[in-house]
């Protein structure tokens, strides 16, 4: 949540064609989780490409008061290994971000102990932390948990080798948690195995990253995570995967207006299969060319019915949401993982497009005459939606909660000004 009265807002102009090239930045949230395993390295270790947002500002801070010295300067994360520990995750900093546990996991298996508040980010739905909880008490330590905090000790210095099931009952393996898990068994003296752990992006390159650094990895499927821990990590340099979330953000804005974008550093491989089947199915295609991808829409936008089996596919619902209002016919989307996720759907509303939620079912009729509105995003994936309905809007729209796109995004405005859109940031009352 903000700390301060945002009275910024974004006016967009629809109506315009987006078309031309553009680079995205560095993976938000597989950088965050990158940031959590540079507090277990032993020597310097840089990270290059680190999105410029005020998340990455944030867990610069956590990691330099907990001990660990970090900076953020332009687009790399410098951090210089602890000489002292202060294992205590300062509350104002904590709830901000999403990531608090995993940063807590490993502050725990160097330290020994930690106390954190619990996890903060975006407010459309309570951030579950029990199998994060849980990865901890498998790994030996002892919690102590109020209604706001979280307290842990390990008997030992370092964890035990352990045994942990990453898998929710409601939602299947937990990405967190696997990292959460990750993290302690990377610093544990023998082999721990992670049960049912989660396979997207950030917990792949996370696990890349600490092989390379020392840390025994092998996986067996998508049944069992090995991890054999090391008492001596090393530094380096390290580059952050494109972000996905912000090309395809890229690629549905540039669609709805019937227009293209040329993702030049993003791989085709960088989609996930299952968000290109998605995207597939929604008439945008993605064809690699050189080192990047070129998104177009050539027959204009199709409903579909599909489900957010993933984190990445619930990371771009809302503005594949926005997308669809211009489908002709109906599309529904079962959100599986964040079944509160719907803060965009009474704003899109707004601009007069036929969207409900009826409990974690979101269905859309189009296409719907969008006109300008004055909406507020409550968090990063609304306020983009928000921003992507816009630019097919007839008139200029007026977006507020631009903290929020801060938290997520670089330079998303700049990069839409770039290929086309009329929009401007001003201080409203």
């Amino acid at each position: 949540m903000s700390q301060f009265i945002d009275r910024r807002a974004i006016h967009v102009t629809g109506g315009h064609r987006l078309k031309g090239t553009a680079t995205v930045q560095g993976s938000k949230n597989i950088a965050l989780h990158l940031y959590a395993a540079a507090l277990l390295a032993d020597e310097p270790l840089t990270l290059t490409g680190a999105p410029e947002i005020l998340d990455t500002q944030v867990c610069a801070e956590i990691l330099t008061r907990t001990g660990t010295p970090a900076k953020a300067v332009g687009d790399r994360f410098e951090t210089t290994p602890a000489t002292a520990w202060d294992p205590n995750i300062p509350d104002h900093l904590g709830v901000r971000i999403r990531t608090t546990a995993v940063l807590a996991a490993a502050l725990l298996a160097r330290a020994g102990q930690v106390t954190f508040p619990l996890p903060g980010g975006d407010a459309f739905c309570h951030r579950r932390i029990d199998r994060h909880l849980a990865a901890m008490e498998a790994a030996g330590a002892t919690l102590f948990v109020t209604s706001g905090h979280v307290m842990a000790r390990l008997a030992g210095p370092t964890p035990a080798p352990f045994t942990t099931d990453a898998a929710t009952e409601q939602w299947g393996p937990s990405l967190g948690a696997t990292v959460t898990a990750l993290m302690l068994a990377a610093r544990a003296r023998g082999t721990s195995t992670i049960l049912n752990p989660n396979t997207e992006p950030e917990v792949a390159v996370t696990a890349q990253v600490l092989a390379a650094r020392g840390v025994g990895i092998t996986w067996e499927g998508t049944t069992a995570l090995h991890v054999t821990g090391t008492d001596r990590i090393t530094g380096g340099t390290v580059p952050v995967p494109p972000d996905r979330l912000e090309a395809t953000t890229l690629a549905l804005a540039a669609a709805i207006t019937g227009g293209e974008v040329y993702l030049k550093n993003v791989p085709v491989n960088v989609f996930p299969t299952a968000l290109v089947a998605v995207l597939t199915d929604a008439g945008i295609e993605l064809t690699p060319i050189d080192r990047g991808t070129l998104a177009r829409c050539p027959a204009g936008p199709r409903p579909v019915h599909m489900a957010t089996r993933s984190a990445t596919c619930t990371d771009v619902q809302p503005q594949l949401t926005a997308y669809l209002t211009q489908a002709p016919g109906t599309s529904r989307i079962e959100e599986r993982i964040y079944t509160q996720r719907t803060t965009h759907v009474a704003p899109l509303q707004a601009y007069g497009a036929t969207v409900h939620a009826d409990g974690p079912t979101i269905t859309v009729r189009g296409p719907a005459p969008l006109t300008a509105a004055d909406v507020t995003g409550p968090d990063i994936r609304a306020v983009t939606a928000l921003l992507i309905a816009a630019l097919a809007a007839e008139g200029t729209s007026t977006i507020r909660g631009l903290y929020h796109l801060d938290r997520g995004y670089a330079d998303l405005l700049p990069k839409l000004t770039a290929l086309g859109a009329e929009l401007t940031v001003a201080t409203v009352d």
